[in-house]
């Protein structure tokens, strides 16, 4: 049975959510930026494994140079996220810092409307603003 996208995003929501919980966790007495080595080698090898598995390797020099630029500037700004995110859980606390970190939802859709010429509905930019006003609140001090 194959599952559509709405399932994949609630999975990837629900992983990303132990994500915070396992990383808060993990980051005790760990510098920041090593625990994200340690996590990226983990996450390189499960991949690596899941693609010979499912014999879904190609060789990367034959794929078109655009795909591989922006698959580069893809992996360097989730790099980039990731020492940012981990360095922030190190310092606050995981209820704090993983709703503004999904300010990344707000800054999505913008930058879906600058740069792919998408165009939410009004009903897309009030669950849009809604997000927004929902890290707002979530991120103030108790």
């Amino acid at each position: 049975m194959s599952m559509g996208w709405i399932h994949w995003a609630l999975l990837s929501a629900s992983f990303a959510a132990l994500t915070a919980i396992f990383a808060k966790l993990g980051l005790q007495g760990i510098d920041s930026d090593y625990a994200t080595l340690i996590r990226t080698c983990v996450i390189l090898l499960v991949l690596a494994a899941l693609v010979m598995v499912l014999d879904k390797w190609r060789n990367p020099f034959d794929l078109p140079a655009r795909s591989l630029l922006y698959l580069v500037l893809s992996a360097l700004a989730t790099g980039a996220s990731w020492l940012c995110y981990f360095r922030a859980l190190k310092l606050g606390e995981a209820s704090q810092v993983a709703p503004i970190d999904k300010l990344s939802v707000v800054l999505v859709a913008i930058f879906a409307v600058l740069f792919l010429g998408e165009r939410p509905d009004a009903r897309g930019w009030l669950g849009i603003a809604l997000v927004a006003l929902g890290v707002l609140v979530l991120s103030l001090k108790r």
